[in-house]
């Protein structure tokens, strides 16, 4: 194997490993958005849809050379001597091995890509909910303490104890109302995930 195509092995290896230590659950979400915007990943990331450009268009000159070598060597005579239709034969399997090599390392181009953009997309989701889920608490701890309040002060003014009987059955429904939306987002965030966890396995 040439120089250029034991590189281009080399990379689809390289490229192997990054999908699958990115598929393990190794790290969250988070742990992979904070290393994407990390200032390790920064020069890189400035840089890489040039990067991927330049790599995609040198995988694909190299993908149509050995489509080349795949035709020039697949068309060979009958009626040649058996050694020379044995290396016609070797070079069209080294043309087809070349042809996969380079075909596996653009699909998994294209693969590593998504994926990142797909972990990015998730552990942005996952801080939205949290932050929705952290709110609501809060206005419900909020509408209960007010609600309270309210209800003390207006028993110590009037000693009704209807009015406080009417304002505790607001602030249990308001209370429930809320225990509702905190439920509903927990039940969206819990879509998300699968939806997301289901395009990963696409």
């Amino acid at each position: 194997m040439s120089i250029q195509w034991t590189f281009i092995a080399g990379y689809l290896y390289f490229e192997v490993a990054i999908v699958a230590i990115m598929m393990l659950p190794i790290a969250s979400p988070r742990r992979w958005q904070q290393f994407f915007r990390s200032r390790l990943f920064a020069m890189f990331r400035e840089h890489a849809a040039f990067y991927f450009y330049v790599l995609l268009g040198v995988l694909s000159l190299f993908l149509m050379d050995a489509v080349r070598e795949m035709r020039k060597y697949s068309h060979t005579d009958s009626h040649v001597h058996l050694s020379t239709e044995m290396k016609g034969n070797v070079k069209l399997f080294r043309a087809q091995r070349n042809f996969y090599i380079t075909g596996f390392a653009i699909f998994l181009a294209f693969v590593i890509r998504r994926l990142v953009t797909m972990i990015l997309i998730q552990a942005e989701l996952l801080e939205k909910s949290e932050r929705i889920i952290r709110e609501a608490e809060t206005a419900k701890d909020l509408a209960k303490t007010t609600v309270l309040t309210q209800a003390l002060q207006s028993a110590g003014d009037s000693n009704n104890v209807e009015n406080l009987e009417r304002l505790l059955l607001d602030e249990q429904n308001r209370v429930k109302e809320l225990e509702e939306e905190v439920t509903s987002l927990k039940e969206q965030l819990n879509e998300a995930k699968c939806k997301l966890a289901e395009r990963k396995s696409e």
